[in-house]
C-alpha cells in the first residue's frame, strides 16, 4: 500500500478536487435531483479505472526494469534535474549503480533516481564505457 500512495498519491489528490467541484456542480438548484448520484459515481469509477491502470503499467515496468538491471542490461532513466545537459541518464551495474529497495544508487552520481522512471535502454551497438 505504501507503493501505491509513493506512486498515485497526486492523482488521489486531483481526483479528490475533482470529485469535490463535482459535488458543488451536481448540488446546484438548476441540476435534476439525480445528477449528484450519477455524477459521483461516474467520477468515482472513471477515477478509480484510470488509477488502477497507471498503477499496475507503473508497476509491470518497474518489476522489468529490476529484472533487466538485475540480470546486467542497461537501463534509460529521465534526469529532470541537469535539463540542459542531458535528459536521461544510463545505468547499469557496469557503471557502478547499485538497485536499494525502488531506487537506483550509484557513489558516483549526485542523486538516485526511482524505478517508475526508467526504461529498458533498446540499442542494438550501444558500448557502455566507464
Amino acid at each position: 500500500m505504501e507503493l501505491f500512495f509513493e506512486l498515485e498519491i497526486v492523482y488521489v489528490v486531483i481526483g479528490i478536487f475533482i470529485l469535490g467541484v463535482t459535488a458543488f456542480v451536481t448540488t446546484r438548484d438548476f441540476v435534476p435531483k439525480t445528477a449528484f448520484k450519477r455524477g459521483m459515481f461516474g467520477v468515482v469509477l472513471i477515477f478509480a479505472i484510470m488509477i488502477s491502470a497507471h498503477y499496475f503499467t507503473t508497476t509491470a515496468r518497474m518489476s522489468g526494469v529490476k529484472e533487466i538491471f538485475n540480470e546486467g542490461g542497461i537501463i534509460i532513466c529521465e534526469n529532470k534535474m541537469h535539463r540542459t545537459i542531458s535528459q536521461s541518464v544510463l545505468i547499469s551495474k557496469e557503471l557502478e549503480w547499485r538497485l536499494e529497495g525502488h531506487l537506483f544508487v550509484s557513489d558516483n552520481y549526485e542523486r538516485a533516481f526511482h524505478t517508475s522512471r526508467c526504461v529498458e535502454l533498446i540499442a542494438d551497438t550501444l558500448k557502455v564505457e566507464k
